[in-house]
């Protein structure tokens, strides 16, 4: 990644399935370290501005850079080995232990020892006891599946993390242990989130920015503090008025 680029940058970037638009004309650059949290209505595209970040997705229109190069140019498995993916149903592998899990993506990419994190301290940085890693999916509770399912994303030690909804399929106590443990590993590693999210006190709480959709625009991207004092629109300042998700 060349200096003094963003991590990522959207430039008027459009897509739409079919004769349905998802996104419109998005721009925002989004830089390295940060911690991004993404919030708007269901079907305003969150889960599409993530895919088009690893070229799960192609724009209609515009161009999205990663890592400084345009991702219709570039090797997109390799691009993908730079980044983890986390999402709601996590998708463990239930023929493995916990430990194969986490060691799965590492061995698909091919990745030197030396640039990948051991099972063990995979497991140490999403708070989960190693005795688990003999366990398999079906041993463990759903808050545990969703531990091992960022664990098994950092295994390649990457520079940026996607996660789309990732603690929504778990009860308030074991989300907030969740929230504490992926806050952590952000001051910990460094590395660039993406976090897609409906619940407004939970974009506020971990995001160093939030990017608010509506209308499948970015109608404000801004610190949480920025956001709460200086709300763009009368939806932002509705959605942070109180509205504790958006439906």
């Amino acid at each position: 990644m060349r200096e003094n680029v963003p991590m990522i940058e959207f430039a008027g970037v459009s897509k739409q399935y079919g004769d349905t638009p998802v996104l419109k004309e998005i721009n925002i650059k989004i830089e390295k370290g940060e911690f991004v949290t993404l919030i708007g209505r269901s079907g305003c595209g969150k889960t599409t501005f993530l895919k088009l970040i690893n070229a799960l997705q192609d724009p209609d229109a515009g161009k999205v850079c990663v890592f400084g190069e345009d991702v219709a140019l570039v090797d997109q498995i390799a691009l993908r080995r730079k980044i983890g993916y986390v999402i709601q149903n996590v998708g463990l592998f239930p023929h493995m232990t916990v430990k194969k899990n986490v060691s799965y993506i590492p061995g698909l990419f091919k990745k030197k020892p030396e640039k990948t994190l051991e099972p063990e301290r995979l497991l140490e940085m999403v708070s989960l006891e190693k005795e688990l890693l003999n366990r398999y999916p079906s041993e463990i509770s759903g808050g545990q599946k969703q531990r091992v399912g960022i664990a098994r994303a950092l295994a390649i030690m990457p520079d940026l993390l996607l996660m789309d909804e990732p603690f929504g399929a778990v009860d308030e106590i074991t989300r907030k242990q969740l929230q504490a443990s992926i806050s952590n590993i952000h001051r910990e590693l460094g590395i660039t989130i993406i976090f897609v999210t409906h619940s407004i006190e939970e974009a506020m709480l971990l995001g160093t920015k939030i990017a608010i959709f509506e209308d499948h625009r970015i109608v404000q991207y801004d610190s949480p503090d920025e956001v709460l004092r200086h709300p763009a629109d009368e939806f932002v300042a509705e959605l942070t008025g109180g509205q504790g998700a958006c439906s």
